[in-house]
């Protein structure tokens, strides 16, 4: 056993199966190929540990991966209405978003708090889905759509999606379909099957890399479809990883429930007050996001480069950002990147420190460490790796 592995162990909890949270259709498939730690999401269970993660994130950057994300629990949105709800719960302008297009999006509350970060999929004229991120957000929106007085359906259909993710992902899939799906652009999607088993398949991930995920629409089918893309991707040097911290930091990714909770708008994230569009429509929070943009905002959340020993273990909880003995922020994220040989994470600061180049001192569990702000994403800023391959 790896010895970061074995202290991992050493100081975690034993998790317990049993049928109070969900299990993916890929699940057993998940144990058999190596799977020996996860985590709670969704009230479902998350593959988190295979092997070390130096060795997935190379995996991930160089070969193809598949993980099972059936986590992402998908809100259905349907009805004669249902472009109008679902353009109610974002600040995106969704009125141009074409049918087989995808968004990323955030729900938001009435005071301009953030409820989730979803992958939005227009799958149909009047259907849309959310893959969500780990909140109780199809809540929500059945609680908006109950009180909004439209003609709208909102579910939870049993779908579940893997992710195929990598430079090679391209070559599996092909293998799997067609070479028709070398055409699918970023952040579009089409319904189609594979043996007949019924799937929708997106160029969408969490990694920022070449990638597609495959959304299965018939559970029992689930160790099915895991066999056939690992068969695909054999040749490709395919194997299962869990989502990767060090790739989605790198990347600018933010995780939902730890960068950024209900508390947090859209102005204080970098890179996210692009999504606030401007449009006729009014939309759930409208008018305090108008308002938080006049005023500006007291705190940011950035990047940062922490100056310590290669962090190999997710922090477990916030660490604060002290300034002349008094906390001023919190580190909410931060990894060891294999590419850059350095430790990047994420933290909330005033508004005034959260320019790149500023020094902090962050209060670690083993004392204080020197940190400095960055711009993110840290690699790809254009965005060019997913988009353009």
């Amino acid at each position: 056993m790896p010895k970061q592995h074995e202290e991992m162990l050493k100081n975690s909890a034993t998790l317990y199966f049993g049928p109070w949270y969900r299990r993916s259709p890929f699940f057993e498939a998940t144990r058999r190929y190596g799977c020996t730690a996860y985590d709670i999401y969704n009230h479902m269970y998350l593959p988190a540990y295979y092997d070390e993660p130096d060795t997935e994130f190379w995996a991930l950057v160089n070969d193809v991966t598949i993980w099972d994300v059936g986590v992402e629990r998908i809100v259905e949105i349907s009805g004669p209405d249902a472009t109008k709800l679902t353009n109610m719960l974002t600040c995106r302008d969704l009125t141009k978003c074409a049918v087989n297009q995808c968004k990323y999006m955030l729900v938001l509350a009435p005071d301009g708090g953030i409820v989730n970060d979803p992958v939005l999929l227009h799958v149909g004229e009047d259907c849309w889905w959310m893959a969500l991120a780990d909140s109780d957000a199809g809540l929500y929106a059945m609680g908006v759509a109950v009180n909004s007085g439209l003609n709208v359906k909102v579910t939870h259909p049993e779908v579940y999606p893997i992710q195929v993710q990598g430079p090679k992902s391209k070559d599996t899939m092909k293998g799997l379909f067609d070479d028709s799906i070398l055409d699918m652009k970023y952040y579009w999607c089409r319904q189609t099957e594979l043996d007949g088993i019924p799937v929708m398949i997106s160029r969408t991930g969490w990694s920022a890399t070449v990638g597609y995920e495959i959304y299965l629409m018939d559970p029992k089918r689930g160790t099915e479809l895991w066999e056939k893309v690992m068969e695909a991707g054999k040749s490709h040097n395919i194997r299962p990883i869990a989502p990767s911290e060090a790739r989605r930091i790198e990347a600018g990714i933010f995780n939902y429930g730890s960068d950024m909770t209900l508390e947090n708008n859209p102005y204080e994230i970098m890179g996210l007050e692009r999504l606030v569009g401007d449009q006729e429509a009014d939309y759930i929070g409208k008018s305090a996001l108008q308002r938080i943009k006049n005023e500006g905002v007291k705190r940011r959340l950035v990047g940062v480069e922490l100056e310590t020993r290669a962090m190999r273990a997710e922090v477990a909880e916030y660490w604060p950002v002290v300034q002349n003995g008094k906390e001023i922020g919190y580190l909410t994220d931060a990894i060891w990147s294999p590419r850059l040989e350095k430790n990047i994470g994420y933290v909330w600061l005033p508004a005034e420190l959260s320019e790149p180049g500023n020094e902090i001192d962050v209060s670690s569990p083993d004392g204080i460490v020197k940190g400095r702000t960055a711009a993110i994403p840290f690699v790809d800023p254009k965005n060019v790796v997913p988009s353009k391959a």
